[in-house]
């Protein structure tokens, strides 16, 4: 997901960022830039950019700005998918800092290199630990598909804590072929707790039983975390080639209507309009569809009304932008359509989600003069959610 905001560091040269990376951060009037230029430096591609991330990883942690600038460092070699990155990777594995560690193991699993005896070996020692780099070790196992720490990993799947044992049954499942140690993530899929709905989503996108996909797309938390999962499942290759049998379910989760998500009553707001505010800003993002299909079931005018005032207020926030484009489109308030035709526009990447739902409610609403852009970005999207969808409408809209 990171690559949608690559955008934001367009403006750094990449000469800037190298430079960055190596000064000292009290010397920097905006010691930020320094782990700003290492995320810079993930969507590039000279030896001299992956030689400067590699160096970053060694530097001193006591300072707070060198500790982060290292975190994102390790994340970005993932990005780069550079083999000649794994063993300052491996290295990383043995810090005295959670998010680094967690980062490293991320990053190893991006690279996917056949890995060399002792480093499977540091890999599985990685299982000994926190709970939440446990998680990511065996999330490391199961993306490499090691077989070596069956073992270790099948003992977790009982574990109290439900993103441990959830991980490690995605591992059985997708390595040693135990799908029917699914079950407890699909029960998971509709949990209270919006992180548990959240863990088993990306459980089951790693599991690879595509067969689950419409348990998947019900559930309630953000839609670009079940597309991340759901593309997965039905393109593992990332081929851009998705099989008949999967378009329609796939298209349900894009459209993304609060009608069809597994929401608990409790989630779902008086129909007042600041009630539905509430909601929208919510972190648990059960209750931002709660929110939504409140804004849904509202008589026509006081939808069209409803609309106007939290856009008046709240369009900044991507999360309420994203949830009225789409109540617009799904509901085709007509009188809205400009908004539909805003959103599409908007290419800061945190309302990407935003243009997802703008495409399908330019289907809605017949918005013809959008097909120009539309075109333009099913071609420059690198986001697949976004680039697929474009692709749907213009073919519908034809």
């Amino acid at each position: 997901m990171s690559e949608r905001f690559d955008i934001l560091f367009e403006g750094m040269p990449e000469e800037k960022a190298l430079l960055l990376l190596q000064t000292n951060p009290d010397d920097l009037p905006n010691p930020v830039d320094k782990y700003m230029a290492a995320t810079k430096l993930a969507a590039c591609r000279s030896e001299r950019s992956l030689e400067g991330l590699i160096t970053a990883v060694q530097l001193d942690p006591e300072n707070l700005i060198n500790r982060i600038t290292r975190r994102k460092a390790l994340e970005a070699l993932g990005r780069r998918k550079d083999e000649k990155a794994l063993p300052s990777l491996f290295s990383a594995l043995r810090f005295d800092d959670e998010p680094s560690v967690i980062n490293a193991l991320d990053s190893i699993a991006q690279i996917g290199s056949p890995l060399t005896a002792n480093q499977s070996d540091q890999l599985l020692e990685a299982l000994q630990s926190s709970d939440n780099q446990k998680r990511s070790a065996i999330q490391a196992h199961t993306r490499l598909k090691l077989s070596t720490a069956e073992q270790a990993i099948s003992a977790f799947e009982n574990d109290e804590n439900p993103l441990v044992a959830g991980a490690a049954r995605a591992y059985t499942a997708k390595v040693l072929g135990k799908v029917e140690s699914l079950g407890p993530l699909v029960q998971q899929l509709t949990d209270p707790v919006a992180g548990r709905r959240r863990s088993a989503v990306i459980d089951l996108g790693d599991a690879g039983d595509a067969s689950l996909l419409h348990h998947l797309v019900t559930c309630p938390v953000s839609m670009p975390l079940r597309a991340k999962s759901a593309f997965q499942l039905v393109d593992p290759e990332k081929s851009g080639q998705i099989p008949d049998t999967y378009i329609d379910l796939l298209e349900q989760l894009l459209r993304d209507d609060p009608s069809t998500l597994a929401l608990q009553d409790d989630w779902i707001c008086e129909g007042e309009t600041i009630e539905i505010e509430k909601n929208l800003q919510h972190r648990d993002e059960g209750k931002q569809y709660g929110g939504a299909l409140s804004l849904i079931r509202m008589q026509k005018q006081q939808q069209i009304d409803a609309i106007e005032q939290i856009q008046t207020k709240h369009w900044s926030d991507y999360g309420a932008n994203y949830l009225l484009t789409s109540v617009i489109g799904l509901q085709k308030v007509h009188e809205h359509s400009h908004l539909v035709r805003t959103a599409l526009a908007e290419t800061l990447p945190q309302y990407a989600k935003s243009r997802v739902a703008a495409a399908w409610a330019c289907l809605s609403l017949n918005l013809s003069n959008q097909v120009d852009l539309l075109r333009e970005i099913q071609t420059e999207s690198k986001w697949t959610p976004l680039r697929w969808s474009c692709e749907r409408v213009l073919q519908q809209m034809s």
